[in-house]
């Protein structure tokens, strides 16, 4: 009964481990390849429960999903002769699990054959391109087509290529340093031009200025000539005038505009005889002189 019993439980076992062994799952976003001794024998794309034969078949999976691949930097040469050192990605996903299992077997080799197929393609169409062109919307133009090609040239490892885009584009560092040492040249003889251009500028506007200025003195002196004499002649007709019109109060004002202009403060005094025509308006009624008999 004992025995009988182990024997049982020995095939059930059995039976546990090859059910087990029999099984396998795909998951979301994976795909497989069932082999036998390393031969293959089927695709299994869906996701879910699937089954092969115990212990003598093998499951190799593979992700479905897009996957990512930084190409290496290559330097590459335009069509005028000017090395440019090319950055760039792609994405690509395996679509046939066979045909890749049987040229590349795992997504490492599977990158190292993309790597050489975007650097031969790249320098293909960048190699038919001039600097300039690359350096215009034109580029993407030509990025369009290299993923075109870098997808037709893949079909045969199972994969495809979705997208090739670049990251960088520049120049080598010995290009980068002599361009940059002609730009810096040509700003200095831009700088220098200016500067001379802004001198020979502010001379000519100086002396424009100092021109204008000795124009505008010059009118302004005319003009004050002009002004000072007229206003001259107007003052001599008032003062004719007026002297035409009462001739001793014009000399009686006039000779009080005098005391008023030389006999300036309130302390003035003078010590002497009224004698003269500044004082004779103080001497008599009439303005003449007075007589020693006259005098208190």
């Amino acid at each position: 009964m004992k025995r009988s019993a182990l024997i049982a439980g020995i095939v059930i076992v059995a039976l546990g481990i090859t059910a087990f062994s029999s099984i396998f799952v795909i998951r979301m976003g994976e795909q497989a390849l069932v082999t036998q001794f390393g031969d293959p024998r089927r695709e299994v794309k869906d996701p879910g429960l699937h089954f092969k034969l115990p212990f003598i078949q093998e499951v190799v999976y593979f992700d479905k999903r897009i996957l990512d691949f930084d190409a290496n930097a290559e330097e590459i040469p335009t069509s005028d002769q000017k090395q440019l050192v090319v950055d760039s990605f792609a994405r690509y996903r395996i679509v046939e699990p066979l045909a890749f299992y049987q040229t590349v077997s795992n997504e490492s080799n599977a990158q190292s054959q993309l790597n050489n197929i975007i650097s031969s393609n790249l320098r293909e169409i960048f190699g038919q391109s001039s600097l300039a062109t690359l350096m215009t919307a034109k580029r993407a133009e030509l990025l369009i087509a290299i993923s075109k090609a870098v997808d037709t040239g893949s079909r045969h490892l199972g994969i495809e290529v979705v997208d090739v885009r670049i990251k960088r584009v520049d120049l080598p560092e010995e290009n980068s340093q002599a361009i940059f040492r002609r730009m810096q040249t040509q700003r200095e003889q831009e700088a220098r031009q200016i500067r001379a251009e802004g001198d020979r500028d502010a001379r000519r506007i100086r002396a424009d200025a100092d021109k204008q200025q000795r124009i505008i003195i010059a009118d302004a002196k005319k003009t004050g000539e002009i002004l000072r004499g007229e206003g001259d002649a107007g003052a001599t007709k008032l003062y004719n005038d007026a002297y035409g019109r009462d001739r001793d109060f014009f000399d009686f004002f006039r000779s009080m505009q005098a005391m008023s202009k030389g006999l300036t403060g309130d302390s003035t005094r003078y010590v002497g005889p009224p004698k003269g025509d500044f004082y004779r308006f103080f001497q008599s009624g009439e303005g003449s002189d007075v007589g020693e008999g006259d005098k208190k």
